[in-house]
């Protein structure tokens, strides 16, 4: 179990995904095959040689002739094995259901990156300068990309229901290890696209996948190697030097190839126009990378203080709200814009006519929410990019809808199961960006309006924030058969005369961790959360207990948009029943029509 049983899992998982491949593509893909078996092996290699010699699961305990305790996998001469009575058990904040799927979604996520690095690796080897290695993992990628959205999810879930600080996202080292690739990938997804239909970025795209690679690795080795302080990092051991080592001479190699072969991936097409879709994804990747560089510097800038100064100095989350916040923003506006603009020439005006109508609706939204007493610029200027994304991704997608409709006399959930149907990337997409969208909204009302209040009372006594009445009920406290100490309280949720929900939050105390642990009790809907937390209390006799309540408005929009990112990444996972791309068909058609 532990650091040892996690690099074993990650050593079956790429084991598993070489084996796919292998099976699958043995006939079709014998030019790339054999280097991408390489380079799986050469992962595999080094994540086995660790579990084996560095970190390794199946070590036992044994004791010596002099009495002293040691760990091996096979037993020391004259010594005897220990069988402890008990184990340390599982840490008390892991207790969580999403933590039996987070995990493996972040290792999925990361293992599964590998795949469409290796086959870029085998398009370098074999100097092959076409988009055939894009088309052949496009599905690699989109599952991989998916694992991790959906790990990163529901870490933040469990940082919600647990951590009981109402939050959840800390900006944590490892939480930005793991979002780290998910934003070069996330580049790499938008700018494979380019090359698909114009022939362009061939470089830039070798650059991401390399550099999401990298990440997925550097990810890794930060969790593993205890390097920075974390809620989440495994303590230090002698992995770190190891995983480095690994990073630094793939990284490397990788960038040799990449110069070696760098005059064949010569564009094919030019960039004609600024508010091309190619220039405005261009912008997109751009900006991915802003945040990329924002990320990587926070984490590092505690080693590099350490190094300098002595003193390991860290950055908090609002270095990084402020830093990060207007690029993803900017990241939200070109959603809405960027699938309207056409490819090659785009003007202002053909854009114009385009969005003209979502605008409106997005400015009529920003009055509303004005005359609703929003007075705060940062999320009056959010809920205008919300709405305007929102707005354009509906529009766009019901226009189509309406046409088909038009033109089939299908009824309208049929002519919208069609249409998804015949461009599952395209409507998948769509669907992926309305829930980053309904994500956003969820950020703004907890980030920008999250309220608090605590305090002190006994039964019958209330709290009350932001027209909530908050009512101490009870309070028990007992021991339960699994080791913990529990003091339960109960509280009603009121609005005026109304009793909306009664809630049990409560503190567990595990005695073989010797480790509190707070549960929240929580009242949610879709226009906000109250959440409870019972923070100490005085002795049953004289009824008194400590509550923080927070106020959380829009959080489950939050939620929710995970379960649209979720539905519409299976969309666009899905195969085709056409699944070659315009591009690649283009080629077919000139050649029938010259025979003509």
């Amino acid at each position: 179990g532990g650091q040892a049983g996690s690099l074993l899992f990650w050593s079956w998982l790429m084991s598993a995904f070489a084996s796919a491949v292998t099976l699958r593509k043995w006939d079709r893909d014998q030019e790339f095959l054999p280097w991408v078996i390489v380079v799986a092996l050469i992962t595999l290699a080094f994540f086995l040689g660790m579990t084996i010699f560095i970190e390794n699961p199946f070590e036992q305990f044994w004791l010596m002739i002099g009495g002293q305790e040691v760990q091996a996998m096979f037993p020391p001469a004259g010594a005897t094995l220990i069988t402890p009575q008990d184990g340390r058990g599982l840490n008390p904040l892991l207790r969580h259901p999403g933590m039996i799927i987070h995990p493996p979604m972040l290792y999925l996520g990361f293992v599964s990156f590998v795949m469409p690095f290796a086959f870029a690796v085998a398009a370098l080897v074999t100097g092959r300068s076409d988009d055939r290695w894009i088309r052949l993992t496009r599905r690699w990628t989109l599952v991989a990309w998916l694992f991790l959205s959906l790990g990163l999810v529901l870490g933040m879930r469990w940082a919600y229901d647990v951590l009981g600080w109402g939050g959840y996202w800390g900006w944590d080292p490892v939480e930005i290890a793991a979002l780290m690739p998910w934003l070069t990938g996330t580049a790499f997804l938008h700018s494979v696209m380019i090359q698909e239909k114009r022939g362009m970025f061939k470089r830039w795209n070798m650059v991401l996948i390399i550099l999401t690679y990298s990440l997925v690795i550097f990810g890794t080795f930060l969790t593993r190697s205890g390097v920075l302080s974390s809620v989440h990092a495994f303590a230090q051991s002698a992995v770190g030097p190891l995983f480095l080592g690994f990073i630094g001479i793939t990284f490397i190699v990788t960038l040799a190839l990449l110069l070696w072969r760098w005059n064949d991936l010569h564009s094919e097409g030019e960039m004609y126009s600024v508010l091309s879709r190619e220039a405005l994804f261009l912008v997109n990747n751009l900006l991915f990378m802003g945040i990329l560089i924002v990320c990587f510097s926070g984490v590092i800038y505690p080693l590099i203080s350490e190094l300098l100064t002595g003193q390991k100095v860290t950055v908090g989350p609002p270095f990084y709200q402020k830093a990060t916040g207007p690029l993803w923003g900017a990241l939200i506006f070109l959603m809405g814009v960027a699938p309207l603009s056409a490819w090659g020439i785009s003007t202002m005006r053909t854009l114009g006519r385009a969005i003209w109508k979502p605008a409106i609706v997005s400015v009529v939204v920003l009055v509303v929410a004005y005359l609703l007493g929003a007075r705060y610029w940062p999320a009056l200027l959010g809920y205008w990019l919300v709405s305007f994304t929102a707005s354009i991704t509906l529009y766009d997608y019901g226009r189509a809808v309406l046409a088909r409709h038009r033109r089939t006399g299908e009824n309208l959930p049929l002519s919208l199961w069609h249409l998804a149907g015949r461009n599952r990337r395209r409507y998948g997409g769509y669907l992926v960006h309305l829930g980053i969208v309904m994500m956003a909204l969820g950020v703004i009302g907890i980030d920008m309006f999250q309220t608090e209040t605590q305090g002190t009372i006994k039964e019958g006594e209330t709290l009350k924030l932001k027209g909530y009445t908050i009512t101490f009920r009870d309070l028990a406290v007992f021991d339960t058969d699994d080791g913990r100490n529990v003091a339960r309280a109960v509280v009603s949720v009121s609005r005026g005369d109304q009793v909306l929900a009664e809630l049990h939050p409560r503190r567990d105390y595990y005695y073989a961790q010797q480790q509190p642990m707070t549960i929240p009790g929580v009242r949610s809907t879709m226009e906000d959360d109250v959440y409870v937390l019972l923070v100490d209390w005085q002795p049953i006799s004289s009824n008194g207990a400590t509550f923080k309540v927070y106020h959380n408005p829009l959080v489950n929009w939050l939620w929710l948009g995970c379960l649209v990112l979720f539905i519409g990444s299976l969309v666009a996972a899905w195969p085709d029943k056409d699944p070659e791309p315009a591009r690649a068909r283009a080629p077919a058609r000139r050649a029938a029509a010259s025979q003509v």
